[in-house]
């Protein structure tokens, strides 16, 4: 992460900077918003018996067989390629919104995490203001916690 303010060794320009940073994380967070409700993965079994959907989030939302080739696979195969096909399809959702992230350069965001609903908002939002709060003298920065808290705990 950067400390703003001491990479332009300004805080006014640390804090354009910091601001102008989260904003266009906000935009990508917006158009992942949108993936995840509009946006959605086909793919098919290796052997084409079966093919399912993945909603923007990368969850099944159909499963569909294609014939009935399926009926004669032996069950460990048929087990195998279902779940292979499964993490196909979750991989390239979430392919989807990492495409749209990018790799950040003063970010470290668990893309992959954020598309899975695995990451804690609170903790995305503190590590995208956390340096900069740093960088003004606050040298924990946010928690999450409310304020009542933080004493509590102090």
């Amino acid at each position: 992460m950067t400390d703003w303010a001491a990479a332009f060794g300004n805080p006014d320009q640390g804090v354009e900077q910091a601001l102008a940073d989260l904003e266009r994380e906000k935009r990508k967070l917006r158009e992942v918003s949108r993936i995840w409700e509009e946006g959605g993965t086909t793919v098919r079994s290796k052997d084409n018996s079966f093919s399912m959907t993945f909603d923007g989030r990368g969850e099944l939302t159909d499963l569909t067989f294609n014939g009935s080739k399926y009926r004669s696979l032996p069950p460990a195969q048929l087990a195998h390629l279902i779940v292979e096909t499964l993490q196909q399809g979750r991989n390239q959702a979430v392919a989807k919104v990492q495409e749209v992230m990018g790799t950040g350069r003063r970010t470290s965001l668990d893309f992959a995490g954020i598309a899975s609903g695995k990451v804690d908002p609170m903790e995305m939002v503190n590590s995208l203001l956390g340096p900069m709060l740093e960088g003004f003298g606050r040298a924990e920065g946010t928690t999450g916690k409310g304020e009542h808290e933080r004493r509590k705990n102090d």
